[in-house]
């Protein structure tokens, strides 16, 4: 008979870790193993999505899986055990494994009744007829229900439901959220653990409750609970779809509005002749020394820029917000603005100031396969000192960008479009484009500023200041 300490000892927990700069939760996307399966040192169980990126978790021992503790959808804070691995298997007497049910679809006994007069109608927020078992994508996420019968199970109370007490429990940020929207705490019907009010239970508290055109709709409505927001948000017809901003999404919209309402932003504009620039891109294209590495005009952009800083190095800096100072950067961490499936993210090539024109070209290829993937870690994304947002590709011309948090100066590039042009004295058909600076003018004042997006045109309209100028 195995003793409850031997028995305990064969059992290891892997907890939620911080895997950015002190994130405090993640959301579990997809779970690559089951309960039963064998898994190893360094084996990879789980993909999850914090604020900044989705990063791939690796179980640190060998194993077979005992339980999923949470399912899919779920967000979970750091610290939290996720997972727990039989070690010793066969070395004696066990508790069995847990059904998968919770992780896969919960049982509808576990169902929570919505409180009468609101109904869960954000988006996603329904009771889902079908499995938990892949991650909802775009407008239907895993249901407050399921993690409240996981929850329930886990607390051994064989239900979602719990009875929030007198005075609700919520942790600070979701009492703040709870204020800002007007919701009174103690109407929100709790479904985090051990009765903690979430943010989704917040936002769901604040969704509009759908009123029924008809009688005929008011009996229909009755079951709306049971059935998946999502759907009825998509049907033909529909006049509004709410879609929960969460994840990286979400980590981009608040550093936005704390940007834009925190460093005082100024937007300086040139409009310059590319067409040497593109030239050069055409021959380098040729070019033995630059095979196997992409080669367009952001390339040409991002070494322009580069030397600019080296030129003006005082543009390369950071407000200190409680030393009251400006930080001179003495390295350049160059952020390239990339379009992924999880929204817009900004990863940096670290020390891009002491690579050669071939090393950066490979960089710039890697940085943008990887973030098209969704691979990109969050220490790829920390750190940058200035950015280059190349909206050109969607054949904007210009724009004001908003400084990331932490930087100086951004730089929009806007299409490069064939357009009459006074060349030499007279008016030719030239590439042209208009690029965008914006920066922070706390301690980049306009004749800096200036003088950056200057030296930046005038290396575009003469690439071979690249070489007299470096």
């Amino acid at each position: 008979m195995t003793t409850m300490t031997e028995t305990s000892a064969r059992f290891r927990e892997f907890k939620m870790p911080d895997v950015g700069e002190g994130l405090t939760e993640a959301e579990i996307l997809k779970w690559y193993v089951q309960p039963g399966d064998t898994v190893t040192d360094g084996q990879v169980v789980c993909e999850v999505e914090t604020a900044k990126a989705a990063v791939e978790l690796p179980i640190p021992f060998d194993g077979v899986v005992h339980e999923l503790r949470f399912p899919e959808g779920t967000t979970v804070d750091v610290g939290q055990v996720i997972i727990t691995v039989d070690v010793a298997p066969g070395s004696g007497d066990a508790a069995p494994a847990p059904v998968a049910e919770p992780v896969a679809a919960p049982q509808p006994a576990a169902e929570p009744e919505a409180p009468k007069g609101r109904q869960p109608v954000l988006v996603g927020y329904g009771v889902a007829e079908s499995s938990t078992k892949r991650r909802p994508r775009k407008g239907a996420e895993a249901p407050v229900q399921a993690a409240a019968a996981v929850q329930g199970e886990l607390n051994g109370s064989g239900s979602g439901g719990v009875v929030p007490e007198t005075r609700p429990l919520a942790k600070p940020p979701v009492r703040k959220l709870a204020k800002d929207l007007g919701i009174d705490l103690s109407t929100v019907t709790p479904t985090g653990k051990d009765g903690i009010i979430t943010r989704e239970d917040v936002h769901a508290a604040a969704a509009p409750v759908a009123e029924p055109a008809a009688p005929a709709a008011a009996a229909a409505a009755e079951p709306v609970a049971s059935a998946p927001v999502a759907a009825a948000a998509s049907a033909p017809g529909a006049r509004e779809t709410r879609i929960p901003v969460k994840g990286v999404r979400k980590a981009i919209a608040q550093a936005m509005v704390g940007s834009a309402f925190t460093a005082p932003h100024v937007t300086e504009f040139v409009t310059v002749d590319v067409t040497r620039t593109m030239k050069l891109v055409a021959e380098l294209k040729e070019d033995k020394d630059m095979a196997g590495v992409r080669v367009n005009p952001l390339l040409i952009i991002a070494k322009a820029l580069l030397v600019a800083i080296k030129r003006n190095p005082e543009v390369n800096a950071a407000w200190d917000e409680a030393g009251q100072q400006i930080v001179q950067k003495h390295y350049v961490n160059l952020g390239i603005a990339a379009a992924t499936p999880r929204g817009l993210i900004v990863p940096n090539i670290k020390d891009a100031q002491e690579q050669t024109l071939p090393q950066l070209a490979a960089s710039l290829g890697e940085l943008v396969s990887v973030a098209r993937e969704g691979k990109t870690s969050p220490a790829a994304m920390s750190g940058g000192t200035v950015t280059i947002t190349n909206v050109g590709v969607f054949g904007v011309d210009t724009g004001t960008p908003i400084l990331n948090p932490g930087e100086s100066a951004i730089l929009a590039v806007g299409a490069i479009k064939l357009q009459p042009w006074v060349h030499k004295g007279k008016v030719k058909p030239r590439q042209v484009t208009t690029l965008a600076l914006s920066f922070d003018h706390r301690l980049v004042d306009g004749e800096l500023g200036s003088k950056v997006l200057a030296d930046i045109a005038a290396i575009l309209e003469q690439p071979k200041r690249l070489i007299t100028w470096a």
